[in-house]
């Protein structure tokens, strides 16, 4: 067997394993590069490693350090909290806000997964109290924080333009973030209004989301911080991981947050798994195993189903496995390739399709974000009615992302 096949072959198994099993697949394609790189190739450890994403791992880093600090001080939970006093007691309005709350707070920073961790419960908890059908709450936060998941400055942004960088698609950050943000208004509030969402305007919660004290100045100056770095990397395109570290820095001397219990904090599970997979993948492209894994999905597709078969796949992979550090490091490099071997097929609309079609269905409740929002059902509610109806949401996705994708991207 050839080495690009028994390359490919270890990709798949990492794919599989995810889907089945809570081992970090990021150890195990650490190790079968190293294995199938050194003992199998010939090469020697620095090459192998020398797929390692640095950059990548340093921004992941230092944006999830500076959120996790943000998180530990309390400043995102006040935040997400009174915004629910905005709806002025109109039930139909609080799932609404809390979309887009979780939109924009995934969009400045913190990601979908960390979003979700934060405002799913308080919007479970709002949705028990206020009659709102928890399924319902449950499809407009979900897919709020991953309307944000692609902007440049969330996790999975991050990664997905790094990958598209490196794909030879770079340049088209907002482009894409926008496309995902677009895919999943249209499915939350598609399916909000269809599933008795209208209803609600009609009703009046007269709660409120809770008692809390006043901004202080340790949450006043991390807003500030994480204003200042945002027009910074905007404007002057200081490096995303470098200025959040340098964020990170002026909240520990001012002594506004705690870095040492945020570090505890941050999600190492991903930030490993995402780097491993990406060694991994690294060393498909030295093997010719991904030319060979190319070659695989342009022979059962064409240029006419491409987008919808592509959409599908990836969508039904993800419902049971990780989209950013699995799914998509997979997908994403094959792009180019694909497109030229199928001849008259747009890169971009194939890696639009991969990052809708993924991101779709991760409301469901074996994905992170339908977990949270299953567990942040109050107790006593009927939660395997939930688990039910989100199981069935994240599987329709996988055919409404596919014919949406076909549609929108030829």
């Amino acid at each position: 067997m050839s080495l690009a096949w028994i390359s490919l072959l270890a990709l798949l198994l990492v794919i599989v394993v995810s889907c089945f099993s809570k081992l970090n697949v990021g150890v195990l394609a650490l190790v079968a590069a190293w294995v199938i790189g050194v003992y199998l190739g010939g090469m020697k450890l620095d090459t192998v490693l020398s797929g390692f994403p640095v950059p990548l791992f340093l921004t992941l880093a230092g944006m999830t350090l500076l959120f996790s600090q943000a998180q530990n001080n309390q400043t995102l939970d006040k935040i997400a909290q009174r915004a629910v006093l905005l709806c002025r007691g109109n039930s139909g309005l609080i799932p609404v806000l809390f979309f887009f709350s979780a939109a924009a707070l995934a969009s400045i920073g913190p990601g979908n997964i960390a979003t979700a961790a934060l405002l799913a419960p308080i919007a479970m908890s709002v949705a028990g109290r206020a009659g709102i059908p928890f399924f319902l709450m449950a499809i407009m936060v979900g897919n709020g924080a991953n309307a944000g998941s692609l902007s440049p400055f969330a996790p999975t942004g991050i990664i997905v333009g790094g990958l598209m960088t490196k794909a030879g698609l770079g340049g088209h950050e907002i482009q894409t973030y926008l496309y995902n943000l677009l895919a999943h208004v249209i499915v939350a509030f598609g399916g909000y209004l269809l599933f008795g969402g209208r209803k609600l305007f009609r009703n009046r919660y007269h709660g409120e989301a809770a008692d809390l004290d006043g901004f202080d100045w340790r949450n006043w100056l991390t807003t500030i911080v994480i204003l200042v770095l945002l027009l910074t990397v905007t404007l002057f395109r200081v490096p995303v991981g470098m200025g959040a570290f340098a964020a990170v820095i002026v909240l520990a001397v001012a002594r506004a947050a705690d870095t040492s219990e945020a570090m505890k904090k941050m999600p190492w599970e991903v930030i490993v798994m995402v780097s491993g997979v990406t060694v991994l993948t690294a060393l498909l492209e030295k093997t010719q195993g991904m030319e060979l894994f190319t070659d695989l999905l342009a022979r059962v597709s064409t240029p006419q189903t491409v987008t919808g078969f592509i959409a599908f796949l990836t969508g039904l992979i993800s419902v049971y496995s990780s989209t950013s550090s699995v799914v998509l490091p997979a997908f994403l490099p094959t792009v180019t390739g694909l497109a030229e071997r199928l001849g008259g097929v747009d890169a971009m609309a194939i890696a639009s399709s991969m990052n809708i079609g993924a991101h779709l269905v991760d409301v469901s409740p074996l994905s992170t974000i339908g977990a949270l929002c299953l567990a942040g059902v109050p107790a006593g509610a009927e939660a395997r009615t939930l688990f039910n109806k989100l199981m069935a949401w994240g599987l329709s996705m996988t055919v409404v992302g596919a014919a949406g994708c076909w549609l929108a991207f030829g």
